[in-house]
């Protein structure tokens, strides 16, 4: 299997920021163009996105989905794109609007029956599952609420539905440049070997992507080290080879 690095893109007001620990209010804004970066992506050999509406996700429905229109039409980045999807509706603009795949995590928590219906319509493979942990349990609403529901009894309900793509982001780690959560990563792969699970949050060089790698990762999804210069694009897209 080969190892996906997974550039992130994270929008608020139609420009590209980070956040720390999925504060709001620490929000730093690295570009005014989100098109600029995902070109600067493409150009360096990356060949996937991920990209963030951080308004939808707070607002709880889909607000920046121009942005991904733009980066569909104008580069051949295949894009996950999240944040405020919540109902039918959503689904269908995120899909029209060129996304590879649809991430959904806080629908899969509280509203499973749609989430199982959408499923079957449009396929469980368009789908990237995305499971924001604090502990073991899972926070929802752009990281706003946390829940009593258990990361690893939800990774199985879900394998079993049908769904071929997961993240999981440690809330604790996300933004902190202190290293990902290799133990709770080495733990849920070896509760389900086998699955498609990319890291998400906490990484800080090259050497944490390797090692994601190393463990049995699919991929890695990486944001705040590319944009504080320490991870170059180059190295990144040099895994896939």
């Amino acid at each position: 299997m080969s190892f996906i690095p997974v550039p992130a893109i994270d929008i608020i007001d139609g420009k590209c920021v980070r956040l720390t620990k999925g504060d709001y209010s620490q929000k730093k804004i690295y570009n005014e163009h989100p098109l600029e970066v995902a070109q600067a992506f493409e150009d360096a050999g990356i060949k996937r996105l991920h990209l963030v509406d951080l308004d939808g996700a707070k607002a709880g429905k889909v607000i920046n989905w121009k942005v991904l229109e733009t980066l569909t039409s104008k580069t051949g980045l295949e894009i996950d794109f999240g944040g405020g999807i919540k109902s039918v509706e959503a689904i269908a603009i995120v899909f029209e609007s060129g996304a590879a795949f649809a991430t959904v995590g806080s629908m899969a928590v509280k509203d499973p029956v749609l989430f199982e219906m959408l499923l079957l319509k449009y396929g469980a493979e368009k789908f990237l599952l995305g499971a924001d942990v604090k502990g073991e349990n899972i926070a929802i609403h752009g990281w706003t609420e946390e829940t009593e529901v258990n990361i690893y009894a939800f990774l199985k309900q879900y394998l079993t539905k049908g769904v071929k793509h997961f993240f999981c982001t440690d809330i604790a780690k996300d933004g902190m440049m202190e290293g990902p959560s290799t133990d709770l990563y080495k733990s849920l792969l070896k509760a389900e070997p086998g699955i498609n699970l990319l890291a998400s949050g906490g990484i800080r060089h090259m050497a944490d992507v390797v090692e994601m790698k190393e463990i049995g990762m699919h991929g890695a999804i990486i944001g705040k080290a590319i944009y504080e210069g320490h991870i170059a694009l180059k190295e990144l897209a040099a895994l896939t080879a």
